[in-house]
This record gives C-alpha cells, structure tokens and sequence, in this order.
C-alpha cells in the first residue's frame, strides 16, 4: 500500500480484514463487527480489489487465506492492537446493553443453567434477549456456522478454533418411585440390571454411561421406555415400576414435587463436566465475553444450592 493515500480509504476496512482472517467466514466475520452478511461480503470484495488479492481462497469445503493476507495477518493485528489502546475501547455496560443472544444447549442446561442466568440478566441487562435453540448432535459445527454465539452442555473434545470453560462438575443418581419394590431389596448390580428402566437419549442413541458399566460386569439392562429430554423421563417413573438414572442437579429439581427417591447407582458411573463454548472467531466480542462471565457467575452464585446427595445404601451390593 506504499503510495496509498488513507484519506481515500475506509479504514473499517481493517477491522473487517481482521476478522475475516481469523474466522475464515464471511458470516462470522459480519456476526463480529455487527455487519449483514451481505454488507461484509462487500467489504470483502472491496478488500480484493484495493489490495489487489482474492485474500481468502477457497479450497475444498474451507476458506484458506492467500498467501499475502497470511502475511499481512501479524502485522495488521499490531495495527489494530495500536488503535485500540490509543482511541481507548469503551467498556461494556451492562444495563445499556441492547443484544439477543442464541444459545445451543440441551434441556439439562434449561433446566439447570437457564433460570440462574436468566435472573441474573433481568438484574444486570434488562436489555439483553436470551434465546435458546437445540444443541443437536454436533454443536461445534453450529458454532462455526454462526448459528449460536455460545453452547452450554457436555464438550469433550478440545477443537482449536472452539474456546472452552467448565463450569460444573455433576454426578448421575437413580431415581425411583417411593414404594418401589426394589427399595426393600438388596441394592446390587444385578438387581439394578434387572430392572426396567428408562433411558434420556437427546441425540438418540440406545445406550449409554449405565450400559457401558453393566457391560464391564457382563451385564444388561432392559431400556423399556427412551426418551428426549431430562424433564418428561421422570414422570414415567413417577407412575410405574420403571427406574431412571439421572444427574444429579435434575434430580433435585424434579424429585421431591413428583414424590421420588433418589439412591446411589449400584456400579461406578463418571462424573460429567458441564462447560460452555464459543467460536474463538467472537473473541474480540466483548458483549459475548460479558455473557460468558454471567453464565459462570450465575452457576457458581451462593443462590444456587448444591446438588441433592442421596444418603449411602447400607444393603448395597
């Protein structure tokens, strides 16, 4: 750009730039400046043609930067780092915030998350929409569409271009009717395998962590009753000799009201991590970051109380 004279370009340009490297997306790049799609494909085109460069190249199902934007990559953050402290960014204020944000996540986190957060906005940004969507089978694929600024659920797999932070720790429990016959029986892994139960399958699959654990003891289980969603599985086992195993913090929301008791399962069965997830593309978004900060805030608030702990079962096998 030796020779260029700035005052004939549009300096937002930059920003546009910069976030269409580090997205590789023309949609999340727009998400990212708070432009349409349409108007950062523009901007995209307008790059090209000042910089003479086709500046992202697509190469099979990706968009890959050229050869020139990558090494224009370092030296236009420093730039942008630079006007950033010099015009000093203003922080976010909560109470003037003026945003819908999508969240991928399952019942779980309905349940267990969504009510606490959603306190805590109505408190700190009345101005904030919060909107959930399903979290489906692959969620990080949702957050590279830009379906979702953020997912709250169970992310194991670490990704590079997908930030992650565990929030929770949850442990699963059975759940049982009260007068179950199984309550005044020895409470052993046989016994637990020959019962009928019910099973919370979001994605649908037909087995899961119980089946697993029965399988290392060259056990099975009959799965009488699948269901979607954490919320409608206990009440099949509120009026039925069914028995469901089920996390914890659910457990303790929905087992008193329904006249159900909680007990240990009879086989060791892992404790599971609830974290939320971003595209790294957002990571200059500082409304997200709030967001973020508020999902953390709201799950470990003195408010919550703590998961219900079934008592130990003295006759378990």
């Amino acid at each position: 750009m030796h020779g260029v004279q700035l005052s004939g370009i549009d300096l937002n340009l930059l920003v546009v730039l910069d976030a269409l490297l580090d997205t590789r997306s023309v949609k999340l790049a727009a998400r990212r400046v708070a432009l349409s799609p349409s108007a950062a494909s523009h901007a995209l085109a307008r790059l090209r043609h000042l910089l003479g460069d086709p500046i992202l190249v697509r190469v099979g199902r990706e968009l890959v930067p050229s050869p020139r934007a990558g090494r224009l990559r370092g030296e236009l953050r420093s730039v942008l780092d630079g006007v950033e402290r010099l015009l000093g960014p203003e922080e976010v204020e909560p109470a003037r915030l003026r945003r819908r944000f999508t969240i991928a996540c399952s019942d779980y986190a309905e349940l267990v998350v969504l009510p606490a957060l959603s306190r805590r906005i109505a408190k700190l940004a009345p101005g904030v929409d919060l909107q959930t969507r399903p979290a489906g089978a692959d969620p990080v694929a949702a957050l590279r569409a830009g379906d979702c600024e953020l997912f709250v659920g169970v992310c194991r797999v670490s990704h590079r271009d997908v930030g992650r932070e565990p929030l929770f720790d949850d442990d699963f429990v059975c759940v049982l009717r009260r007068g179950h016959p199984a309550l005044r029986r020895r409470w052993t892994a046989e016994a637990f395998a020959a019962l009928e139960h019910v099973l919370v399958a979001p994605t649908g699959e037909p087995r899961g962590v119980v089946d697993l654990a029965l399988g290392k003891r060259g056990l099975a289980r009959r799965v009488a009753r699948t269901c979607t969603t954490s919320s409608s599985a206990p009440r099949l086992v509120a009026g039925s000799d069914y028995v469901l195993t089920l996390s914890a913090r659910i457990a303790r929301e929905l087992a008193a009201p329904l006249g159900l008791v909680l007990r240990r399962p009879p086989l060791d069965l892992p404790r599971f991590t609830i974290a939320q997830a971003w595209h790294r593309g957002l990571d200059g978004d500082r409304a997200l970051d709030w967001l973020r900060t508020a999902v953390a805030d709201a799950v470990t608030s003195p408010e919550r109380a703590s998961p219900a702990r079934p008592s130990p079962d003295r006759r378990r096998g």
